[in-house]
């Protein structure tokens, strides 16, 4: 094939997946405008919230399905083609509801660089002069955000399948309805693991983290939306399979240089405070090999500034910055490193035995790259 372009934003815009995605994405925002003018004036506040929300997303997810379609027979320009475009907006849609809560839960402050829809709408309750406990309200609505993209991107998908054969809408069904279950499971897994004791039994903590990884990320982000664009073009169940194996180790990788950037990252490019992470408490594999590291070496200076500063919102830059070294320090940023290498290397390897067709082979291993290359 001819020289793709690398960058993540590049690869979303070939064969016009992002503008089809984003041209879905506004005709639901402008009908759900529509359905909330109905019920009343003030409700228009939520739309713009969830236009905000899907604004800043990478599309990587429903470049994934895309070029899976196409990578298994589908052709491009097709009234097929449109409706896996909308596939992938009813993905951005899930998303951006499962970030709507997650941001909740989380108790962030800040997403993709803007205010948090919790945060946000708690600041209107105060701007409008409202009654009632602001924080409360903020929560509340930002709920309600959630669920109202969880139903869009329920609609959006549906609408999409009525372009499918029986067969292969009802596969991208279940592959779409078990993904959904699979990342609700995965927050609570999520919010009991840092409910949890932890810093005991390393062992353990870390199985903890790579599950949460697993159900929560790794497959949702890349596993999932590979095997539904497979479905949709009817792939074997061979095909699945190796799609299932090389999606999940991407994925794993996808999440763990999520956690290398929730603490390393450039605030700058990734849109969220520096060492986020440590001051909301995330308990992952990079936080977990590092105490380890800290405690088999008897380095209670370290192993104490992560149990005290790991969940401390009130930690300062300097403090932020200070762990951060400490951290890279015990050699947790390079094991983990080097764990994002060997997953991502198992990923290349199968994607490249698959002999899929040009176009689609070099912008899948292209994507693969950006997943794991990327700065935020």
């Amino acid at each position: 094939m001819s020289p793709t372009p690398a960058t993540p934003a590049a690869l979303v815009d070939l064969e016009g997946v992002r503008a089809g995605v984003d041209d879905a994405l506004a005709a639901h925002v402008a009908a759900l405008r529509a359905r909330l003018a109905s019920v009343g004036p003030d409700a228009d506040v939520l739309a713009d919230a969830v236009e905000t929300m899907l604004r800043g997303g990478k599309r990587l997810r429903a470049a994934f399905c895309y070029w899976s379609w196409r990578a298994h027979g589908g052709e491009p320009g097709t009234t097929a083609a449109t409706a896996v475009l909308q596939v992938g907006a009813a993905l951005e849609l899930f998303q951006a509801a499962a970030l709507f809560h997650d941001d909740v839960m989380d108790d962030s402050d800040t997403r993709r660089g803007r205010p948090a829809a919790h945060r946000a709408f708690a600041a209107m309750h105060g701007e409008l002069g409202l009654q009632g406990d602001a924080e409360h309200f903020g929560a509340s609505a930002a709920i309600l955000l959630g669920d109202l993209a969880l139903v869009a991107s329920e609609e959006v998908f549906a609408e999409a399948l009525t372009s499918f054969p029986a067969g292969a809408a009802a596969r991208a069904r279940g592959v779409f309805d078990l993904m959904r279950t699979e990342v609700t499971v995965g927050q609570y897994l999520d919010v009991l693991a840092q409910s949890q004791p932890w810093g005991q039994d390393a062992e353990a903590d870390e199985a903890r983290a790579r599950q949460v990884i697993r159900a929560k990320s790794a497959r949702y982000s890349v596993e999932h939306p590979l095997v539904l664009g497979a479905s949709l073009a009817d792939a074997s169940p061979g095909d699945v399979a190796a799609l299932r194996e090389l999606g999940l180790a991407l994925g794993e990788a996808f999440q763990l240089r999520d956690d290398v950037l929730g603490v390393f990252g450039d605030p700058a490019t990734t849109g969220k405070p520096a060492g986020d992470d440590l001051r909301e408490g995330k308990r992952t594999v990079l936080v977990v090999r590092a105490l380890r590291a800290a405690t088999s070496r008897g380095d209670e200076r370290t192993a104490a500034l992560l149990r005290t500063g790991l969940g401390d919102r009130s930690l300062s830059d300097e403090q932020v910055a200070t762990t951060a070294d400490a951290i890279a320090a015990t050699g947790a940023l390079a094991e983990v490193e080097q764990l994002i290498d060997e997953l991502a290397g198992t990923a290349f390897a199968a994607i490249e035995a698959r002999a899929w067709p040009d176009p689609a082979a070099g912008v899948l291993t292209l994507l693969a790259h950006a997943t794991v290359d990327r700065q935020a």
